[in-house]
């Protein structure tokens, strides 16, 4: 007698959900204070973040959303695992390293599979040489 499982091929994994955003705090003008996400968009709790980004946006006439900021600005900073702390955890950043004139900048929480979490409040960055 022999037995067969019911489903055939490999199994198919679920599409994982962008992260929440972070919130975030300036400690002074070089340093950022971030709690982690604990969940994602669809309220499911998060095992952990891969990736943590800053993107930079040089300065405009107006004061981009979160959005704009993520879609057109560049990735200048990054931390991975195993640098990272679990969800709901904080994190400070030093952007000291960081040299660009006055603009905005954004943190986004990356999730394993490169799935990008949504950016945090937008930051004004001031000129490094202030």
């Amino acid at each position: 007698m022999a037995v067969h499982c019911g489903r055939k091929g490999d199994p198919i994994p679920r599409p994982r959900a962008a992260a929440q955003a972070m919130t975030v705090y300036p400690e002074g003008l070089r340093r950022i204070r971030m709690v982690l996400p604990l969940a994602d968009v669809k309220g499911d709790s998060l095992v952990g973040i891969e990736i943590v980004r800053v993107l930079y946006l040089p300065m405009g006439l107006t004061k981009p959303t979160p959005e704009e900021v993520f879609s057109r600005g560049e990735v200048v900073l990054e931390r991975r695992r195993p640098d990272l702390p679990g969800p709901g955890e904080t994190l400070v950043m030093d952007l000291k390293s960081l040299q660009r004139p006055q603009g905005w900048i954004v943190l986004v929480a990356v999730r394993l599979g490169n799935v990008p979490g949504k950016p945090s409040e937008v930051l004004p960055w001031m000129d490094p040489a202030l």
